[in-house]
């Protein structure tokens, strides 16, 4: 079940319904054992797999190259120029770059019988429903994190 609150934008002034994330995120050791759960791998394989995998799909997006995990989706770099632009295209230069972030591109299926896209990392069966516990400040976390209604 997700979790969803009421939330008003200053540009518009209308209200609209805004993902709240609840307790903490799921760690490497969680997605490993579920994992190892749905497959014939231990858990230690899949924990070491994932450990692995930002650095081999770093090496690939330092080479020029995006990645594409099939099912998940695709991941690639974007620069950053911050206050760095120039009057003419002979200017530009690699040193106008500040920063860089990497970007995802969730993968899209079509759902059986339906034209539509479905994004991958959405359930099939997802629900929301209006948050109503205490929202709490993490640091360096999302905003309208909080603590787990069911606990």
């Amino acid at each position: 079940m997700a979790f969803f609150k009421k939330s008003m934008k200053k540009i518009n002034g209308l209200w609209y319904p805004q993902a709240v994330t609840v307790g903490k995120p799921a760690t490497t050791k969680e997605v490993a054992v579920r994992i190892a759960r749905e497959s014939t791998v231990s858990p230690a394989d899949v924990r070491a797999v994932i450990e692995s995998l930002a650095g081999v799909m770093g090496d690939f997006m330092a080479e020029g190259r995006t990645v594409h995990l099939e099912g998940f989706g695709t991941f690639y770099y974007t620069c950053i120029a911050a206050g760095q632009g120039v009057a003419t295209e002979a200017e530009v230069s690699a040193r106008q770059i500040t920063g860089v972030r990497v970007r995802f591109i969730p993968e899209a299926r079509k759902q059986s019988g339906n034209s539509q896209m479905t994004r991958s990392l959405v359930a099939d069966n997802i629900g929301f429903v209006e948050w109503r516990g205490k929202e709490e400040s993490t640091p360096g976390g999302n905003e309208g994190e909080g603590e787990d209604p069911s606990v």
